[in-house]
């Protein structure tokens, strides 16, 4: 597949060939009441039954054409890259979602370079040896809790390195380990209730609150967890009982000749870890109460995260955790936000394909409304229950080409939210809809570097992994979208 980035740019050229030939449309604003977490709550959406086409003096269609390159602030083909990036405000897309991301994922960098996470998942693993009852479920649930928090995904392939050998030992095989590393970080990056790189992003982008909606989705994420959880452990309590059942007997003999070398990996936890975590629990806690009592917005969650990182690096240097030093903590802070300026450029430049259409105002004549127009006629006959699953639906397949959380809502919500309006469903729904879409098939799409290379490190083939993950994968379907028509049933906004 093309990187996600030359997608957009030929997305772009797509909008800039559309200028051409679809005419400028616009909607009337209404404001709309709903209950939030039983608070009444008003909320500006788009009018549909108010479309109509810009005409100029003489009555004619208006074509907002867009050229090669514009001057003077305008939008043109090779500039909306840059408009994209400069474009909003710092309550939102594109310059505040793409500064959150950056303080984010630098407090992050901080966060894992003190060892400390890494730590505690091994010393887990061997707390829990002999306890075979207790080691799938509490690494399941702790990877799935890593993946809500923080997006864990590409991090379970060094554990499950690790953790392989171990859990073929123990009578399992390695199919078991992608269980409770990766897919147990998808299981929680797609039922999360704050995951800085998909849920937030996504909120930012339909421009409800940040982090909205969490209550409902911590209870997702709990039912999600003990689905994956059950499955797990019924699994391997079959391969337990006959390991030559299992597809991967063969591969796994690989793992049955390692010797356990976990123990050595193994540091001492010390006084300083436990600091770290606590700060960590603390700074979610702390952001879950502002959030719900004080109405925090995209600059106050980011602030009390980036205090959160320079907490955690006092801690590091004074506690020498990793052999950590100040210098250290602000070059992990760097590498952490270098790594989200990939997604960022996503945002900005998913940003500029908006603006080539027109903007997001749905008062101002833009391609885009006539878009939407259209695309709201479509599923204005179907039952809004349906509209809202389609959503969920579209989104699961459009991950197998674009897999980046963050460059996926980057791509979508822009046209989802509003179209969300126009079908009578909340954005909430359109982003539960995304978030759940995005996350789960990441369990098996091909695109996906993290889960190819945990196989890899696993010796699973793909198609194995298929042949043992369709059921699966179909449960969380259903469920799915038993959890969509659900939310938007209840009014979930």
């Amino acid at each position: 597949m093309p990187d996600t980035l030359i997608l957009i740019f030929f997305i772009g050229i797509l909008a800039t060939i559309l200028t051409y030939f679809i005419p400028a449309g616009t909607f009337d604003s209404q404001d709309v009441t709903y209950l939030a977490d039983g608070v009444e709550k008003t909320r500006t959406v788009i009018d549909p039954a108010s479309f109509a086409y810009a005409t100029d003096e003489a009555g004619e269609l208006v074509y907002n054409t867009v050229g090669f390159f514009s001057s003077g602030g305008g939008i043109g083909l090779m500039n909306f890259p840059f408009e994209g990036l400069v474009s909003g405000s710092k309550w939102g897309s594109a310059i505040g979602v793409i500064m959150f991301m950056l303080l984010i994922g630098g407090s992050f960098g901080v966060v894992i370079r003190t060892g400390s996470i890494d730590s505690g998942i091994l010393h887990l693993i061997n707390r829990t040896k002999g306890s075979e009852a207790l080691f799938v479920p509490v690494l399941f649930a702790l990877f799935s809790l890593g993946g809500a928090v923080f997006g864990m995904g590409e991090e379970a392939v060094a554990f499950a390195i690790i953790i392989a050998p171990l859990m073929v030992r123990l009578g399992y095989d390695s199919i078991t380990t992608v269980m409770v590393t990766y897919v147990a970080t998808q299981i929680g990056f797609a039922a999360s209730w704050m995951n800085p790189f998909s849920v937030a992003i996504a909120q930012g982008i339909a421009g409800i609150p940040v982090l909205s909606g969490m209550s409902f989705r911590i209870v997702m994420w709990v039912g999600f967890t003990l689905v994956g959880i059950i499955f797990t452990m019924t699994y391997a309590a079959r391969i337990k009982a006959n390991p030559h059942s299992s597809l991967t007997y063969n591969t796994d003999a690989h793992f049955r000749a390692q010797e356990d070398t976990a123990d050595e990996q193994v540091k001492q936890w010390t006084l300083g870890d436990t600091l770290v975590m606590l700060t960590v629990f603390a700074t979610t806690i702390w952001v879950i109460y502002g959030v719900v009592a004080h109405a925090w917005y995209i600059p106050e969650i980011a602030s009390q995260f980036f205090t959160m990182g320079f907490i955690v690096a006092i801690i590091g240097a004074v506690f020498r955790l990793n052999g950590m030093t100040l210098n250290d903590a602000a070059d992990a802070f760097k590498e952490g936000a270098g790594m989200m300026l990939a997604p960022a450029l996503l945002v900005g430049c998913a940003k500029g394909v908006l603006l080539i259409l027109g903007g997001g105002a749905s008062g101002e004549a833009s391609v885009l409304n006539s878009i939407l127009n259209s695309a709201g006629g479509f599923i204005s006959g179907l039952p809004d229950v349906m509209a809202a699953w389609l959503m969920y639906v579209f989104q699961s397949v459009f991950n197998f080409f674009v897999t980046s959380g963050s460059g996926q809502a980057a791509l979508t919500m822009p046209l989802l939210a509003p179209l969300a309006d126009i079908a009578g469903v909340s954005r909430q729904v359109a982003v539960l809809a995304f978030q759940l879409g995005d996350g789960f098939t990441n369990i098996v799409v091909p695109t996906s570097a993290s889960l190819m290379a945990t196989l890899g490190v696993c010796r699973i083939d793909w198609g194995v992994w298929i042949k043992f993950c369709g059921r699966f994968i179909g449960l969380l379907f259903v469920l799915s979208s038993a959890v969509v028509i659900g939310a938007h049933v209840t009014g979930f906004a």
